[in-house]
């Protein structure tokens, strides 16, 4: 055993059975009650405690006045910012800047340390595919390739090490698993899909995620193969700690051990704590059935107690892997100091910049010179919708509007509201038009407030809520150019915008600096280098569409009576102010064996005026396999700067691991075959080749 859990082996020998319970216990109120529990050895960690000053009342009352002295983990949701609000996430995903993504991570937790906060409810790395379902805006969208590399980049961030030498705070890979395959894209609803479906493109970016060194994890309320996923021993012991060798923890999500009484797999706590544990869940969050129940429990049933004692050291590995035995306090000035500081406000700004996605441009934009502009919209004047969903601790006042920047930049305009953002009866339309009349462009702010997207908040259509169709038919109707902003947190089905609309810049919900960046990309400052990660719909009726879904035996009548099933936008698109041209892609050889990477490489050359960034996208398609396998699969990608009129090559080691598949037996294998290879800007488009993979030897 590694010396640095001796420690917990002479804790755990002089444990209670009551005190090792309290250790599998969450809060989320801190009172006098909990007061109480806590000098008792009653409570293993809280959530939602927000300022370091109570964060450190309570270890004080840990370490001071209970009889172990172990310290409190204290966790909260902190999904894309802490004070300091970044892109939401499926917004930073569209950078496919790994980096970046990383970096923006880390400042994140930095920032929410300094409150006391040492655990963090994130990433989700849930993928999704249907745009109904709220909490699409907490992901990175639809793919499992992109989603992994993505769940790597913000654990790496997060458990970046602080000055102590320990994670900033621990990460929390959720919701495991299926959360986002919910029917209906109605929130907490059941995932129903096969075993190899919820192997091959949920599991995926929860494997990342453990891979990368998340400390916890955080089970799912919907049910999934039949169960639970807080009461599913299948997909949390076998998969999670034995197949993946998880070593961290589980913590249920809000209540969700209690709530599996109405799931009927139990009529009362008692049965469903037992229920819970025997699964492989270790920490109950707030639903107090744990501290109920199961000492009794245990005693009742000795077998429960080795389950018991793994979960506790499952906890306790986490809180020394965090150093909090030694530092359990936080420095009450160092907040001030650290919020809101010049890093994170540029880095807030720079992850806007690359994750807007430009998806239409009639010669509209840059802006070279637009004379007089009529700001239009609902949100053109909004400071809390571009925070987006879980900015519970930021402030309005810290948000850049797209008005507050027009003004900064010194532009000549006027501004009228136009529409109400939801209410089809609370709308100016014929004082907008006023406006747009007696001005040169139109720059309108167009789609979803912050409080339709994140949890429990789906929607049955996915068009412009209220009257905003309405306000922008009439605005096309004088003729003037119009720009369109659309504010979002899902890909929405809005056809008859993207024709009314010269430009159309899907901005989502970009955070604090929401005006400086979008007028910095109107005014072509900053060139668009976005791309998106879920496919947006012509209808809903389409749902689901995504770009990698597999072949019929008969994909020629694949199809609709009453439209064509191709999507508005695809999965990887996304425009730039400057051309990139594809050509000369070549492979190092043109058969690889299983143990083997394909190395390839191709120029991209950008023969405009405008330096730009664009997202080389590498895709593939297994020919024959003893299963069915999607029509094409993202395998690679890389962002690259490509200066005006100049050439640059990209190379590509991709390992042969990456054209493997599970077979009918859930087995991984990488089998001899014939592959399709694309490399493009997107996945609808790319130049071809072939290769093969071939037996050693």
């Amino acid at each position: 055993m590694n010396e640095k859990y001796e420690r917990i082996r002479r804790l755990m020998a002089e444990m209670t059975l009551d005190e090792k319970v309290g250790q599998m216990v969450q809060f989320g109120r801190y009172k006098n009650k909990e007061k109480q529990l806590l000098k008792e050895g009653k409570i293993g960690s809280f959530l939602n405690v927000l300022d370091a000053k109570t964060a450190n009342e309570i270890q004080r009352i840990t370490m001071e006045e209970s009889r172990l002295k172990i310290p409190v983990l204290i966790g909260h949701d902190v999904i894309h910012g802490h004070i300091t609000m970044y892109p939401i996430p499926l917004a930073e995903a569209c950078s496919w800047n790994l980096g970046l993504i990383e970096r923006t991570a880390r400042l994140s937790v930095i920032e929410a340390s300094a409150y006391g906060i040492r655990w963090n409810f994130s990433p989700m790395v849930d993928i999704a595919r249907d745009p109904r379902w709220g909490r699409i805006a907490e992901g990175s969208g639809e793919d499992p390739f992109l989603g992994s590399q993505i769940a790597k980049s913000r654990v790496r961030g997060y458990q970046s090490l602080n000055e102590n030498g320990h994670p900033i705070v621990a990460a929390c890979a959720k919701h495991y698993i299926g959360y986002g395959g919910v029917e209906g894209g109605r929130d907490y609803n059941t995932s129903d899909m096969s075993e190899h479906s919820l192997r091959t493109t949920y599991l995926p970016p929860f494997a990342a995620a453990a891979d990368e060194g998340a400390l916890t994890f955080m089970s799912s309320f919907n049910d999934i193969l039949a169960q639970p996923g807080t009461g599913n021993p299948y997909t949390l012991r076998t998969i999670l700690k034995g197949e993946l060798g998880f070593k961290g923890f589980v913590v249920s999500d809000w209540g969700s051990i209690e709530e599996m009484i109405p799931h009927g797999l139990a009529d009362n706590e008692r049965d469903i704590a037992e229920v819970a544990l025997r699964a492989g869940v270790d920490m109950d969050m707030h639903s107090g059935v744990y501290l109920d129940h199961l000492p009794s429990l245990a005693k009742e049933k000795p077998e429960l107690i080795p389950l018991i004692d793994d979960a506790v050291f499952r906890i306790l590995s986490v809180k020394e892997e965090l150093g909090l035995f030694d530092h359990p306090y936080t420095d009450e000035e160092l907040a001030e100091n650290v919020t809101m500081n010049p890093e994170m406000r540029q880095a807030a700004l720079e992850m806007a910049h690359e994750s807007l996605v430009l998806l239409k441009n009639d010669r509209v934009l840059p802006l070279k010179k637009p004379g007089k502009i009529a700001l239009i919209g609902p949100f053109a004047d909004d400071h809390h919708t571009p925070i987006g969903s879980w900015g519970r601790q930021a402030s309005a006042k810290w948000v850049t509007s797209i008005k507050d920047a027009f003004l900064q930049e010194g532009l000549r305009f006027t501004h009228h509201k136009g529409c109400d953002a939801i209410d089809p009866e609370k709308k100016q339309v014929d004082e907008a038009v006023a406006l747009a009349n007696d001005s040169d462009l139109v720059v309108l702010a167009l789609g979803e407030p912050f409080f339709l997207s994140g949890e429990n908040n789906n929607r049955a259509f996915l068009n412009l809520p209220g009257a905003q169709l309405e306000l922008l038919e009439a605005l096309a109707s004088t003729g003037k150019p119009i720009v369109t902003l659309l504010f979002t947190g899902r890909s929405l089905a809005i056809p008859e915008t993207v024709a009314l609309s010269d430009a159309l810049l899907c901005v989502w919900h970009p955070g604090m600096r929401c005006g400086e960046a979008i007028v910095d990309i109107l005014m072509g400052r900053v060139n668009p280098s976005g791309k998106l990660v879920t496919t947006f719909l012509k209808t809903i009726g389409q749902i689901p569409l995504y770009y990698n879904h597999k072949n019929t035996g008969r994909p020629l009548f694949k199809k609709y009576n009453d439209m064509d099933d191709e999507p508005l936008f695809p999965f990887g698109f996304g425009l730039s102010y400057s051309t990139f041209t594809y050509s000369n892609l070549k492979l190092s050889t043109p058969s690889i064996t299983p143990d083997e990477s394909l190395n390839l490489r191709i120029d991209i050359e950008n023969p405009s005026d405008v330096d730009g960034k664009e997202i080389v996208q590498v895709y593939y398609r297994d020919l024959v396999a003893r299963v069915t396998r999607p029509v094409k699969e993202l395998c690679a990608f890389e962002k690259v700067l490509v200066k005006a009129r100049s050439t640059v090559t990209v190379e590509f080691e991709i390992p042969a691991k990456r054209f493997g598949y599970l077979d009918p037996k859930m087995d991984f294998v990488i089998e001899p075959g014939k592959f399709t290879l694309w490399v493009g800007p997107d996945s609808t488009q790319g130049i071809a080749t072939e290769f093969s993979i071939h037996e050693k030897g």
